[in-house]
Order: structure tokens, then C-alpha cells, then sequence
């Protein structure tokens, strides 16, 4: 792990040190799973996790999700996996998968989540990456990853989390189903009653807890390395900012629905480490198309999102009010807007979160006047998660927040953000060249965001730095600004700014499929397809419409000259966003070379 020297820290203000210091004398000694161990003791009749099935809820408690950590993480030990070895989850949000993380973790294992969405290949270099012995699989995976075993000299076992449709178990040798590998741990536990606890008391603060595997938006994606330690400072630092209180319900229990995926490191922060440290009611959503479905179902008392999320629930809204500026939304009575929160299931949510990307300041305002208190935080895989935060009161339009408790942030010459503290990452997994180029000797990581801060240290984040558009006249300009101001228009759903040593920006779009669809019917226009709309002439000229009122905004270097409406959503399947749901600027600058080219021709 990186570690900074007393010469290192003696550049750290006095203020931030003494925070550190504080948090670091909080979580001495603890583990993920030494607080897990106190939550479960605590609450062993809570509902931990739930999930529909069949239409039916189904639940499991603390005290029954921990009996099958137990087995399941003794099962991996008889089964062969050893200490500081890696075991990949390919998984949908369910609760196997979760337990699954946490036995790996507890049988001294290192867990790593796969993205649903990516190609076999993909899947297959991260699993060859870290050389895991053992990998979880969804059904559903399972033969796309039997696809390139053969890539894969180091797996020794398959563990399949679901039964077939007509409950039938895997023969083949090396696969185990769930239930298999849960009684190899009951025989174990029953023969050694000490060994669980024996085993998970020997792993340390600074043992990995994952590697997290970045999305790629501008390159391979890189296996970040993440302590115990870095996740206990982050729990206890966050809680310094939003206190615990604020985040339960009257019961002192938090209410979540799991969606975001658990590859991500906010997903996994959120969903799986998170329940580890307080009592938390986990309700399973395996496909985000229906989050608000199952959050009218379970009522959550917080939810995180990316900006998209909001945006197509302030879309979705916008029909269902007359007028949905802040200003008109604070003026409706109080039981108005309940009635509206009650039927999107955040009536009793506490607490909300936009971060990854800009968010249009009054999306922002929106939710705030309907009583839901949305706020901003910034951070990435490289900081165990966020780094900045506001709390809901503190809560400024376009700043992402302030530092975390303890953390240093500052902005270099050329406008990069740098972080230093207790999150920083221990380093990128077999690496070591590219983890010196990003922390330098000081601590101080490089993030590759371009950022500004003002005086009272709200940090806003302007753009990725090796995507900002240098025109031939040499002019710097942020493409997500310029998309930004583009996708505030309603039928935009995604933009892709272009302008890299040209004389002019243009910009790629893609209709918001809810959006234009509603839209065109409300028209009376007749269409069968995303594709039809996107050569509709009165869609096209409402599209435009868009773009001069996104000019409006922009300073005349940075306003779009020609853009091209495409015909097909960008999706993480279809290849230009990554599993998290960002821009693969790359890819989408080389598909659809000849389209960029006709705009400057």
C-alpha cells in the first residue's frame, strides 16, 4: 500500500491533520468485517436483504445473511481458494452475489465484480488479470464464460448462484452449485466450529477488500486497488458529513435499492460495505429499468444515482405537472408534492446523491422545491469512492462539494484536481510504473479531471483532461460543458462534442428514446422506430431548436456549428458508454468517423 511519510505529512495544514488523526484513532485496527461482526450482533433480526420473487417478497435477516456468509465462505475454503487469492462475481444485483463478496472476503479471499454488460472478452481479461481461482456466475453468464475458459489456465472452480429452470445443478467438473457449496461449509462449521472466526480475525486494515476494475473511458480498464482501511475512513468520514441520523428511518434502519452495479465502485460502497458497518434493508432491483417500480414498492430512505437517473425522472414528471420550475414546485401545497414523491417511492428518502457527471442545476432545484434533498459528490475508483460532498444544506448549484473530513484537495497549474489522505488508492494491481505516474512522492494523486475551486472550497469539475478540444486556432474548450448545455434540452438524451484540431464544434445526438417518443405522439406524429423520429423534419427542427438555445449559453468558440441527429441510442451493450454509463468519446469518434467528416465538409 502507499504510504506517506511524517516529511510528507508536513506539508498537511494543521486543521486537516488533526481531522485525519481523529478518524484514523476511530477506525484503528478495523476491518470491514470486525464491524460487520458488530452490526450482525447488534441486529441479527433485521431484514438485510429482500427481493421479489415470483411476485412475492422474499427477505433474509442479518443474523440469516451471516450464518450463510459462514458456510459459504468455509466452502471456499475446502474447496481450495487461499489467502490473497482473487474470486470473480458475474453477477446481476442478487442476494448470492452479495454473500458471495462477503464470504470471499471473510475466507481471506479477494473479490472482484464483473460488469454485467461486457463482452466475453472483457470479462475474460479481468478474470486473467487477476489470475482468480474461482469465479460466481449468474446462470444467465454461464456460457459465455464457458466460452473462454480455456483463456482462463488459472480458474479452477465455477460456483453457479441460481438453480436452472427446472432446479438442475451443473456436473460438469470444477462447476458447484450455490446450495452444493453452502453445505460444504455447514460440514465445515460443524466440524470446527472456530474455524469462520479463526480465519476472517486474521485479515488487516490494509489487506485488499477488492480490486475495482475502471470503466475505460480512455483506455484498458485498470484494476484499482482498495483496503479495509480506505473503505473504514471513507464510512467514517462520509458519516461526519451526513451523520447516520439522517439517513434512517424511525426504526434507525436504512431502506436501499440495490441497481447500480456492484463492479462500480459507488455500488458497491453503497450497497454491499455500507450494510456491513449499520443495519440497512438491502431490496434488490436486478434491472434499472425498473428502480422507481421496486422503489415504490420499498420506500428507500436514501438513493445515489448518476445524473441520467434524475434527469429521466425529472422527465418523466414533467407530464405530471404544470409547470415544473423550482419556483412553481415550491409554491404547490405540501400534499401535492408528498402525492408526487409517494408515487416515485421517495416519500420517506432522506437523503439523495447525483455525482459522475455535470447535472443541470435546475433538475437540481427541481427536486429540492418537491421536498427531496438532492445533492452533489465527486470522486472515482482511484479515492475508495467519493472525495467531496455536500451536505444537503450546504448544498451549492454546480459544485460537487467540498473535501472529505481529513483529505486535501487542490487544483495544479494546469487546472487538474489533486487529491491527497487516508482514501488515495494503495496503487493499480501489477502496475507499479502507471501507480508512481498517477501519486507522486508527495501522496498527491493526479485524478485527470480539470476542476475549479472557490474560496470556500467547493470544487467543480469542468471536464476530463485528456478529452478537453483544442480547435486549430488553439482554443480550449470542455466538450462536457458543450454537452451539458445540449442535453438540457429535453428530446437530447446523449451528445458527443467533436472539435479536436478542427476550425468549429460539432456535435453527434441521439434522441432520449422516453422523451421524443412522448413527444412525437403529443405531436401527432406517426413513427414506428428511434430511427424514424431522428429523420422526422418536425423532430429535427425542434432538435435545432435545441442547439441554439444551447449556443445561447456558450461563448462563440464553443457553440456547435452542424450536428448530426443519429438514429440508435448509445447503450454500455451497443459499445459507446461504458458499464457505468459515461462516454467512450474514442469509440464514438472512430464509429462514426464519416458522419464527423460530413460535418466539416
Amino acid at each position: 500500500m502507499f504510504a506517506m511519510t511524517q516529511e510528507d505529512l508536513s506539508g498537511v495544514p494543521e486543521d486537516v491533520a488533526a481531522v485525519r488523526a481523529s478518524i484514523e484513532a476511530e477506525i484503528a485496527g478495523s476491518t470491514l468485517l470486525a464491524v460487520y461482526a458488530e452490526t450482525v450482533a447488534q441486529a441479527p433480526d433485521v431484514v438485510a436483504q429482500e427481493w421479489l420473487d415470483g411476485g412475492e417478497w422474499r427477505s433474509l435477516t442479518y443474523a440469516e445473511v451471516y450464518q450463510r456468509v459462514r458456510d459459504a465462505a468455509l466452502g471456499l475454503v475446502a474447496t481450495g481458494l487461499q489467502p490473497g487469492e482473487f474470486a470473480a462475481v458475474w453477477s446481476r444485483n442478487r442476494s448470492q452475489a452479495t454473500i458471495a463478496d462477503y464470504a470471499v472476503m471473510h475466507a481471506r479471499g479477494i473479490p472482484v465484480f464483473i460488469y454485467p454488460t461486457v463482452s466475453p472478452e472483457q470479462g475474460a481479461d479481468i478474470i486473467s488479470h487477476c489470475e482468480a481461482t474461482v469465479v460466481f456466475v449468474e446462470r444467465e453468464f454461464l456460457p459465455v464464460l464457458r466460452s473462454v475458459r480455456h483463456l482462463l489456465p488459472k480458474l479452477r472452480a465455477l460456483v453457479v448462484l441460481d438453480d436452472g429452470p427446472s432446479g438442475e445443478t451443473d456436473a460438469e467438473e470444477g462447476t458447484l452449485g450455490w446450495a452444493e457449496l453452502l453445505e460444504r461449509g455447514r460440514a465445515e462449521a460443524e466440524a470446527d466450529p472456530g474455524a469462520f472466526e479463526r480465519t476472517w480475525r486474521q485479515v488487516t486494515p490494509d489487506d485488499l477488500v477488492t480490486l475495482i476494475y475502471t470503466s475505460g473511458t480512455t483506455g484498458s480498464p485498470k484494476g484499482v486497488m482498495i483496503t479495509h482501511r480506505g473503505i473504514r475512513y471513507s464510512q467514517r468520514a462520509t458519516e461526519r458529513v451526513i451523520p447516520h441520523d439522517q439517513l434512517v428511518s424511525e426504526d434507525g434502519t436504512a431502506t436501499l435499492v440495490s441497481y447500480l452495479p456492484m463492479a462500480h465502485v459507488t455500488g458497491r460502497h453503497v450497497d454491499h460495505w455500507g450494510p456491513m458497518a449499520s443495519p440497512t434493508t438491502l431490496a434488490y432491483c436486478p434491472d434499472n429499468l425498473r428502480l422507481f417500480e421496486i422503489a415504490a414498492q420499498v420506500h428507500p430512505t436514501a438513493l445515489i444515482g448518476i445524473p441520467r437517473v434524475w434527469e429521466k425522472l425529472h422527465a418523466a414528471l414533467r407530464g405530471a405537472l404544470p409547470d415544473v420550475t423550482p419556483a412553481a414546485v415550491s409554491a404547490l401545497p405540501d400534499a401535492v408534492k408528498q402525492a408526487v414523491l409517494t408515487r416515485i417511492g421517495l416519500d420517506r428518502c432522506r437523503i439523495a446523491t447525483s455525482g459522475a457527471a455535470p447535472i443541470d442545476p435546475e433538475i437540481v432545484g427541481f427536486f429540492r422545491a418537491l421536498g427531496l434533498p438532492l445533492t452533489e459528490g465527486w470522486g472515482m475508483s482511484e479515492l475508495s469512492n467519493a472525495a467531496t460532498l455536500s451536505a444537503p444544506g450546504d448544498a451549492r448549484g454546480g459544485a460537487v462539494g467540498t473535501a472529505f473530513p481529513g483529505m486535501e484537495v487542490r487544483i495544479a497549474e494546469d487546472g487538474e484536481v489533486l487529491v491527497r489522505g487516508p482514501l488515495v488508492m494503495a496503487g493499480y494491481y501489477k502496475d507499479p510504473e502507471l501507480t508512481m505516474a498517477t501519486i507522486d512522492a508527495a501522496g498527491w494523486l493526479a485524478t485527470g479531471d480539470i476542476g475549479e475551486m472557490d474560496a470556500d472550497g467547493f470544487l467543480k469539475i469542468v471536464d476530463r483532461k485528456k478529452e478537453l478540444i483544442i480547435t486549430s486556432g488553439g482554443k480550449n474548450i470542455s466538450p462536457a460543458q458543450v454537452e451539458y448545455e445540449l442535453q438540457r434540452h429535453p428530446l437530447i438524451g446523449q451528445a458527443c462534442a467533436v472539435g479536436d484540431r478542427r476550425n468549429y464544434v460539432t456535435a453527434l445526438l441521439v434522441l432520449d428514446p422516453d422523451t421524443a417518443q412522448a413527444w412525437a405522439r403529443a405531436q401527432g406524429i406517426a413513427f414506428e422506430s428511434l430511427a424514424d423520429l431522428a429523420a422526422d423534419p418536425a423532430v429535427l427542427a425542434e432538435v435545432e431548436r435545441g442547439v441554439a438555445e444551447a449556443n445561447s449559453h456558450l461563448a462563440r468558440p464553443e457553440q456547435v456549428r452542424r450536428w448530426r441527429l443519429l438514429p440508435a441510442e448509445w447503450t454500455a451493450q451497443s459499445g459507446e458508454l461504458t458499464p457505468s454509463m459515461k462516454r467512450r468519446r474514442r469509440v464514438i469518434v472512430d464509429r462514426y468517423a464519416r458522419e464527423i467528416e460530413s460535418l466539416y465538409y
